[in-house]
């Protein structure tokens, strides 16, 4: 239902992570009978989580890692790994910037351009310890560079930016026609990011196999302080699960819906799952692993943008090992350790055997979920708190 803003607008009320809960149902199931694989295209998945596109997140030996554990790291084909043979240097001296002086110095590193042969070699580099290779690209750069990326074996393409159409309109550029590259593509390609029911029908209808939903939730993302736009990521979750249902009736074709940002716990995975999502894109809780190439620091793909970033460097820290974080065994209390051992927890609890059962569970609006009962946690910033 709509709200009044003022007499001459109306908006609807939109809801985060926080301001969700997930309602035990009447059957309890054990954990070890509950399935968290998941399908992309023609791959199976064990854990239903892609590392996000960031240089602070995934190296090709983090992508190779995360691949032997069950999930699938995305490089970003457009940042230090593909612009510098040597980018752990590069790493090491963003992590040491003063916060002042972060993005100014930030924008200079990235002005080196983006060499194919680096694309071709770090995919090679993923494909060569035996997982899955999945790579970003802008829509800009699509043409020249997924080619390069094919051909040294890439297994799947993501088109990702901070808001993605497929309708793009430019008066000076030739826009990429998402629905023919597709068609065209052989390796499923995955499009990001969306924040609304009409853009992600539109997307999935180009014959995506997956759309990322998130608008601004990062913890390393300012797009909705610079820009104004987003979505809180419950709404927009549920927005994008009702398109999937739509574009499936029309199609006769399933379309994952992947909540891209937002999530720090293992509880707010389990509410992107209830809200409808198949798999998750996470990237703060992965850097900090001890696996990171970020040496604890975390930022975004649009942070060194040469005109207006839209991110910024954030400490992360170090948590544990990736495999703590994504499969435990955890050990601390937080929900930040053990995110996928948490979710198949919850479903179990829940009654839930698979992620698309789960899609199915009841959810309230419960503003009091992460205060009620727990103000000697926060007293002692302890757990909760």
């Amino acid at each position: 239902m709509d709200v009044e803003i003022g007499r001459g607008k109306k908006g609807r009320r939109a809801y985060g992570f926080d301001d969700i809960a997930i309602v035990p149902s009447r059957r309890t199931r054990d954990v070890d009978d509950v399935d968290i694989t998941w399908k992309l295209g023609p791959h199976t998945l064990r854990i239903p989580c892609l590392a996000s596109a960031m240089d602070g997140v995934v190296s090709p030996s983090f992508a190779i890692t995360m691949g032997r554990l069950g999930g699938l790291a995305v490089l970003n084909l457009e940042g230090l790994w593909t612009r510098y043979e040597d980018a752990d240097e590069q790493l090491e001296r963003i992590a040491s910037l003063p916060k002042e002086t972060a993005t100014r110095t930030m924008q200079e590193i990235y002005r080196e351009p983006v060499k194919a042969e680096l694309v071709a070699r770090r995919v090679e580099e993923i494909k060569d310890g035996g997982v899955l290779a999945a790579a970003s690209l802008t829509p800009q750069r699509v043409a020249e560079y997924y080619k390069v990326a094919l051909e040294a074996g890439l297994d799947v393409l993501v088109v990702q930016g901070t808001v993605v159409s497929a309708e793009h309109v430019s008066s000076k550029a030739e826009s990429l026609d998402l629905k023919k590259f597709i068609a065209d593509c052989p390796v499923p390609v995955i499009v990001g990011g969306v924040a609304s029911y009409a853009t992600t029908l539109h997307l999935m209808r180009t014959g995506a196999v997956g759309v990322l939903v998130g608008v601004g939730p990062g913890h390393a993302c300012t797009t909705r302080g610079v820009l104004g736009i987003g979505v809180p990521q419950a709404t927009a979750i549920a927005d994008a699960s009702a398109a999937r249902i739509q574009h499936l009736l029309e199609t006769g074709q399933y379309c994952n819906v992947i909540a891209d940002g937002g999530m720090r716990t293992g509880g707010d995975v389990a509410k992107a799952v209830a809200l409808g999502a198949d798999a998750v894109m996470i990237g703060s809780p992965l850097a900090s692993a001890a696996e990171a190439p970020g040496r604890g620091y975390h930022w975004g793909m649009a942070t060194f943008h040469p005109e207006l970033p839209r991110g910024t460097r954030v400490k992360a820290g170090t948590k544990g090992t990736l495999e703590e974080i994504l499969v435990g065994p955890a050990h601390e209390n937080d929900g930040t350790l053990n995110l996928f051992g948490a979710l198949r927890t919850s479903m179990a609890t829940c009654g839930y055997e698979t992620l698309q059962a789960f899609q199915k569970a009841e959810v309230m609006v419960a503003p009091a979920l992460m205060t009620e009962g727990k103000k000697l946690q926060r007293e002692q910033d302890v757990g909760m708190g």
